[in-house]
């Protein structure tokens, strides 16, 4: 039988810090949307390490969802739930109701009505006081906080001119018009950031 599952390599490098993060601000039961979820490696990670919590894949790509499926089939876990196709830039939503909201490594690789989306739907779906906790790379004070961010942004701006490293400053305005305040940011390895935020009203 064909193993599905597909591997990024900064997943291993990345998800114990980002699980520390989590076990920080997720409340201790409840349903996680996960966004962009990928290969699926960190959904079946995070739910293994937070048994208390349900969580909920989704991802724009049907060739996703497939390797989503192999890994939530291979770990045998019952608290990650089937995912589903989810554009943040479409509505509705396929999820109505979730307790927290998770989004790694999406809104440089993908045009900035996808991030518009996201705290669209993060506003809609988020209880007040819920988190919305998004990981990646980000300028700050208008400068990339890394050499290595600055070549990753400009490889991102050949391949598609609607991508690239975006500036905290506009993430943080966009969220705050949609009634949505960041809370913390954590410096994570190889030069991202996990930003907290949660819903004010």
């Amino acid at each position: 039988m064909t193993d599905r599952r597909r591997f990024a390599p900064a997943t291993e490098r990345n998800r114990e810090p980002i699980l520390g993060v989590l076990r920080q601000v997720l409340p201790p039961t409840g349903r996680v949307l996960e966004i962009a979820s990928g290969t699926g490696e960190h959904a079946v990670f995070f739910a293994a390490a937070l048994p208390e919590l349900t969580f909920q894949p989704s991802d724009i790509s049907e060739d996703a969802l497939e390797s989503i499926r192999a890994w939530i089939a291979v770990s045998g876990l019952s608290n990650v739930l089937p995912p589903v196709i989810l554009d943040t830039s479409r509505e509705p939503w396929p999820v109505q109701q979730a307790d927290a909201l998770l989004c790694s490594n999406m809104i440089h690789i993908a045009p900035w009505t996808a991030a518009e989306g996201l705290f669209r739907g993060a506003a809609r779906i988020l209880p007040v006081g819920a988190p919305l906790i998004l990981y990646g790379p980000f300028q700050i004070g208008g400068r990339h906080t890394a050499p290595s961010n600055a070549a990753f942004d400009e490889s991102l701006r050949q391949r598609n001119p609607q991508w690239g490293v975006r500036h905290l400053e506009d993430v943080e305005s966009l969220a705050q018009g949609c009634g949505i305040a960041l809370e913390a940011r954590h410096q994570l390895p190889a030069n991202n950031l996990a930003l907290v935020f949660r819903r004010t009203g």
